[in-house]
Formats: C-alpha cells, structure tokens, sequence
C-alpha cells in the first residue's frame, strides 16, 4: 500500500490536463522564442546582411578594434579584483561571525538594487571637476573619469556581487569542518586554502568569474555616464555599438553586437555546462 501511495504521489500532484501542460509549453517556447531567439537570429542575420565581407572590413575597423581592445582590458582588470575580493567576502561571510556581518551581505547585493547609471553619476560626483577630490586629481595629472580608471572602476561596481553571491552559500554550506581538520593536521593557512577550500568551492568559483566577465563586458550604463563617448579611446563595445547606430551604419553596428551576442551563447553553453557539474559538487558536498 505504501508503495502505491508513493508511486502515485508524483503523478496525483499534476492536476492539469495533458492539454492544459501542452498549451503551458507551447507558451514558454513561443516567449522564449520571439524574446530570445530571434532578436538574437536578426543581429546575426543584418551582421551578415551585406555579406561576409562588410562584416570583416567592420570589425576591422580601427575604432571597433579600439573599442574591443578597451572591453577586454577592462574584463581582465575588473574580473581578477572581483574573484578576490569575492573569495575574500565569502570566506569572511561563511567561516566568521562578526558584527556588521548581515550590513556587509546587504552592501554585496547593493549593486543588484541600484541603477547603473546611478552607479556612473557617484563616481562623477566623486571624481569630476567640481568634486572634492577633482581640483586635487587634475593638480596631480590624474585621469579618472573620461578615461579607463573610471571605466574600470564603474565595472567593478556593478559586477562585483556576482563572484561573491555564487561562494557565499555555498561555503556556508560547506561549513568549517573540512578546514579545522587541515589545521589541526599542521596545515598553514595557505595550504588549508589552497588543497581544501579551493577544490571544494572550484566549480562555484568558475560559475561566478563566468557571469562575472559577461556582465563586465556587456556593461553599458554605468560606463555610458563616466566614460565620455571619447571615439577610440573611452568607447567599449556597447557605446561604440549605440554610436554606429545612431550614425545609420547597420552592418557595422550589427556586427560588433554580433561578437556581444556570440559572448553572451558562449556564456550561456558554459554556464550550463557548469550547473550540470557545480550542481553535482554541491551534491557531493552534502553527502559528507
């Protein structure tokens, strides 16, 4: 009896009708479909609208290769300062218990509540001309706005939650146990660190760095504000993609969304591929 009961538990949960499951997906892939799938098709598709060519001779353009240069400068600035302080907030949130500790949980997620381009207008506030520190940067020949310091600096403001919000449950889970049985072995700090904490949180860690760098390189509205459209100089690939645009130049414009479109299906195969095994790191985790 008991086993009946089980075995007819999954099924007497679904009350819709085989119709009412069929009409529920038809709707969740026509969504998926004419909000995903084809906005993604038709920036391929005009990419390549005046042939294999175009598309080459837009990318080759010296203000793209600007503009793409200075995007992934900017990634391979902003991500390896997220990945530590990410590890470092995780570590501090998971293993400690401290005062302030719940403030500094609400200030990482801070980024996820705040607007960009609100983002971008603090950094002109701080660093401007009329700021306190302006008269005291230009006296000094420093640049931060209207150049990469700034643009840098607004990237890792709205990037940095994601490393650290993928760790912190996961090594809150995890718990201590595994690293005070290091340290009690004779293990250095270092060594706990680098043979216990870090194989555990490894695939957690890669799923951060990877949403990470795809936000990093996407970014458009805090580095709008603070970057100052310099052609060549200041604009990463979505400015210089919204500046082609405007300019009616489709292919060239399509093109380098192309190269953003085909970051974000990269991103999107890996992540998955990363859920497929955090989720079994995690599993396992559990299990001991």
């Amino acid at each position: 009896m008991a086993g009946e009961a089980g075995a007819a538990g999954p099924s007497a949960a679904v009350t819709e009708s085989r119709a009412a499951r069929a009409a529920l997906m038809a709707a969740a892939f026509a969504f998926l479909g004419i909000f995903l799938v084809l906005p993604l098709a038709i920036v391929f598709q005009q990419a390549f609208a005046k042939g294999v060519n175009a598309y080459l001779a837009s990318l080759g353009d010296p203000d793209t290769r600007a503009a793409i240069r200075l995007t992934l400068t900017v990634a391979v600035i902003s991500v390896p300062l997220n990945i530590v302080f990410g590890l470092a907030a995780a570590w501090a949130i998971a293993k400690f218990e401290f005062k302030g500790k719940a403030f500094l949980i609400t200030l990482i997620d801070l980024p996820f509540s705040v607007s960009p381009v609100i983002a971008g207008l603090v950094y002109v506030l701080l660093f401007g001309a009329q700021s306190v520190l302006g008269p005291w940067l230009k006296a000094h020949g420093i640049e931060i706005l209207f150049a990469v310091p700034g643009i840098v600096l607004a990237t890792i403001f709205v990037t940095f939650p994601f490393v650290a919000r993928e760790l912190i449950p996961l090594m809150q889970e995890q718990g201590t146990g595994d690293e005070e049985a290091a340290l009690s072995l004779g293990a250095s700090g270092w060594q706990t660190f680098r043979y216990v904490t870090l194989p555990n949180i490894k695939w957690g860690l890669l799923y951060g760095v990877l949403l990470c760098n795809a936000r990093a390189m996407g970014e458009f509205g805090a580095v709008s504000v603070v970057s100052g459209h310099i052609r060549g100089q200041t604009n990463t690939m979505p400015l210089h993609v919204e500046i082609l645009y405007n300019e009616y130049n489709a292919v060239g414009a399509f093109a380098v969304a192309s190269l953003l479109a085909g970051l974000a299906l990269v991103t999107l195969a890996l992540k998955t591929i990363l859920e497929i095994r955090y989720g079994h790191a995690i599993a396992g985790s559990r299990g001991h």
